[in-house]
């Protein structure tokens, strides 16, 4: 897949996918034409700024065309009458609006009806049938959506202002229905509420190519309190990896809490199941890819609401935190190597406040790289060495978000991701933590 080829033994090399395709036709079956009144469920949303929401689906039976009445069966039975105003088929990658009958298989978008919600059913108009409702996976996870108010603010963004920020996200619930938002006491803040990490990381990421720059928060499961006991969201998790790594694996799991369920052989690896805490999935994936030299394949799923599982150690090296704006100097980083792993190459610019790589040990730790080598017109005995940085940790979105700790904020941008202190000052985190 890395290469963009395929063919039926892996020697074989191709130049194109065309065999999947072949494979595809072959072995799939077409999907078959079902007569009688036409019936849709509803399993996606679109939105356009001109007609607003979009309807999506699969045609299960009958024909649609523009133009015609249909009936709307929500979920609670209730049932709505609508026209269809335009009709677009599904083709590839894009769409195209179509005047003909559309027939069962095809996947169509809808305009013109209202008031609908994913799991509602478009049907006939005289005699309207429901589909069984598909439930919508309710939100487990929190992250708090807030300004960019750094030294850096407004610098790589396009759009960087509180009402810019709103409009986006209350924007996203329109096509998005199991993302929610709620304000917040700060006109400038917003909690957002998504279905895990991943979940909110594509939000991010959308947002971020559309040019937004703007913070965030540290992610915060969804606590339940059921029948006066409180619950957390469990998930199922399922890790692939080589069996001499299975032990370190199923010991990294067990620490977050985690349950395991069973074991089984896999060609040459091991596939293990287990159950645990949502929170427990936060920084999770980084730990056990660096604990199995990144081979391991990790896939988890929501399950359900249970009894708290109990408290449990995250990450415990503190952070290394730029002590002046301005320029890293190669000569400042490579005098504090020994203090803990960096995140910033030489010669980026960084701020007060920022966090700049973890520290080796607990606590926090101000550093200076913006320190050069103290020049003067002295004779010395010595020679300038070269000096040798090593590469810094570069985080992909997902692993930053996973990393942010209560007292931080990850610094979005178009073209750059920053971990920063809430508070920016020194004396004023020492203050608020006493």
């Amino acid at each position: 897949s890395k290469n963009g080829w395929m063919s039926d033994d892996w020697k074989n090399e191709s130049e194109d996918v065309s065999h999947l395709l072949d494979m595809i036709i072959e072995h799939i079956p077409a999907a078959k034409f079902e007569d009688g009144t036409p019936q849709m469920q509803i399993t996606s949303l679109d939105y356009s700024s001109f007609v607003g929401r979009i309807a999506v689906g699969r045609l299960t039976r009958g024909t649609l065309q523009m133009g015609m009445n249909v009936s709307l069966v929500k979920r609670d039975g209730k049932v709505t009458k609508s026209k269809i105003k335009e009709l677009y088929l599904f083709e590839g990658l894009g769409k195209e609006k179509i005047k003909t009958p559309v027939e069962a298989g095809d996947i169509v978008a809808l305009m013109g009806i209202e008031d609908f919600e994913i799991g509602d059913t478009v049907t006939d108009f005289d005699n309207p049938e429901g589909l069984p409702s598909i439930k919508i996976d309710e939100p487990t996870m929190s992250m708090l959506f807030t300004i960019n108010n750094s030294p850096f603010f407004g610098k790589e963004g396009k759009y960087v202002t509180s009402r810019h920020l709103r409009d986006r996200l209350f924007l996203e619930t329109e096509k998005n229905l199991a993302l929610k938002v709620e304000e917040t006491n700060s006109a400038d803040s917003y909690l957002v509420f998504g279905r895990g990490i991943l979940h909110l990381s594509i939000l991010v990421e959308t947002m971020r190519r559309e040019g937004y720059e703007f913070q965030l928060g540290q992610p915060r499961v969804i606590i339940k309190e059921i029948d006066g006991v409180k619950h957390e969201p469990i998930e199922s998790l399922t890790v692939l990896c080589p069996e001499d790594f299975s032990g370190r694996v199923i010991e990294i799991v067990s620490n977050r809490k985690g349950e395991f369920l069973n074991m089984e052989p896999k060609n040459d690896r091991m596939m293990l199941e287990f159950r645990m805490p949502s929170r427990g999935i936060i920084g999770l994936r980084n730990n056990i890819l660096t604990s199995t030299e990144g081979e391991a394949i990790i896939a988890h799923r929501f399950d359900k609401f249970e009894p708290w599982k109990g408290d449990f150690v995250m990450r415990n090296n503190g952070a290394l935190i730029a002590m002046e704006t301005g320029t890293a100097i190669p000569f400042g980083i490579w005098k504090l190597i020994d203090r803990g792993k960096f995140y910033i190459h030489s010669n980026d610019m960084v701020y007060a406040g920022q966090v700049i790589g973890e520290s080796t040990r607990a606590g926090d730790l101000v550093i200076n790289v913006n320190k050069g080598k103290k020049l003067s017109n002295m004779r010395s005995s010595g020679s300038d060495t070269k000096v040798l940085i090593p590469p810094p940790i570069i985080f992909s979105l997902e692993e930053y978000m996973e990393i942010i700790r209560t007292d931080e904020y990850l610094e979005v941008t178009p073209r750059s991701l920053r971990l920063r202190k809430i508070l920016l000052n020194e004396h004023d985190r020492k203050r608020a933590s006493k």
